[in-house]
């Protein structure tokens, strides 16, 4: 009996030296996935998310739908890039924009293109100064953070190639002098596909300075009947003062800094070049997308994670952004253009066919 005794007591020691050994396991596997856990909330992007949906309620009170156009300019905004709006009249592509630059607290400046607009109308012109007796600088509209040129395509080329070096560069060369435009710097322009009377098509090298074009299409039965509700409501009156400011030029230079921390892995960044280096060899494009897209839908792609939460990028976040960053970068072969070819549906193609990766 003594031995059966003692033959229990070790089994029951050597039972607790099992839990023992279990817990000090479990505590210390607890231990090791605790710094991943950290890992994955490394940036604080809640205030940033937060901002976003306050953006959003704001041009709520106006806008009816039109999600996909708001976030993208949003995405926009974060990613310090322009934005070409294109729709139908009556879409609420202006106000849109309007609406946006209410709720961020900088100056805002609006430029109708006309046929009859010159260069000088938007970026300034030298006065003779009597009193100094020489040349004064006068700035034009566009010395401004966000500038809303609404049907862009209205003036002929020599006015849109003044565009150029302010929306790459951010900066004018006058006389001499260089002029920097004061951050926040963004350009929304809007245009009409299908008014061609009068219009000035723009050249690539203009279209490959925006970061979006964003199509705006009608909106559902639902949206159109929640629009008369509202207008209805308000008596047909829109006090665009009533649209509180978000965000200051410092925070938004804030979270533009906070976004170039998101992680992305190497073989997101071979997926997106995958992709551009598609659209050099693809039989149904006559032009194809330069590196400067593939910039811009890895920037994309990086904001469009931190508005959603994650500081991190995924495959979704970048085929999210893909098509509207290249659907005006690329040109159709002559060919697909008869057939009635799109380049959403190339793009379409090329998404199908690169392999995601994992």
């Amino acid at each position: 009996m003594q031995e059966h005794d003692e033959n229990q007591s070790q089994d029951t020691s050597e039972n607790q030296e099992q839990r023992t050994s279990t817990t000090t396991n479990t505590t210390n596997e607890e231990t090791v996935m605790s710094p991943s856990s950290e890992f994955e909330n490394r940036l604080d992007l809640k205030p940033l998310q937060e901002s976003v949906e306050q953006i959003k309620k704001e041009i709520a009170k106006f806008i009816v739908g039109q999600n996909e156009m708001i976030e993208l300019l949003i995405i926009s905004i974060l990613t310090n890039g322009h934005s070409l709006i294109e729709g139908v009249p009556g879409v609420a592509k202006t106000i849109t924009a309007k609406l946006l630059a209410k709720t961020l607290d900088v100056d805002f400046s609006r430029i109708q293109f006309t046929p009859d607009l010159m260069p000088s109308d938007i970026l300034g012109t030298s006065v003779f100064n009597v009193k100094t007796n020489d040349f004064e600088y006068k700035k034009g509209p566009i010395f401004s953070n966000i500038i809303l040129i609404d049907e862009i395509n209205r003036a002929p080329a020599k006015t849109q190639a003044a565009l150029f070096e302010v929306m790459a560069e951010r900066q004018i060369t006058m006389d001499g002098m260089r002029y920097n435009m004061a951050p926040p710097f963004l350009v929304f322009a809007t245009q009409n596909p299908i008014e061609q009377e009068g219009t000035y098509r723009l050249p690539e090298a203009q279209l490959d300075r925006f970061l979006f074009k964003i199509d705006v299409d009608y909106p559902s039965l639902e949206d159109e009947v929640q629009i008369l509700v509202d207008n209805h409501k308000r008596l047909d009156i829109m006090d665009f003062d009533s649209i509180k400011p978000i965000l200051s030029a410092e925070s938004i230079a804030n979270y533009q800094n906070l976004i170039k921390q998101i992680i992305v892995e190497d073989n997101l960044l071979r997926y997106i070049a995958s992709i551009i280096h598609n659209t050099r060899n693809n039989a149904n494009l006559y032009l194809g997308a330069s590196p400067r897209a593939s910039i811009a839908i890895l920037n994309a792609a990086k904001a469009n994670s931190a508005i959603h939460g994650r500081d991190f990028v995924t495959p979704e976040d970048i085929k999210r952004c893909t098509k509207a960053v290249l659907k005006h970068r690329l040109v159709l072969t002559p060919e697909r253009e008869m057939e009635a070819f799109t380049v959403d549906k190339v793009v379409d193609q090329i998404l199908e066919t690169i392999e995601i990766p994992r």
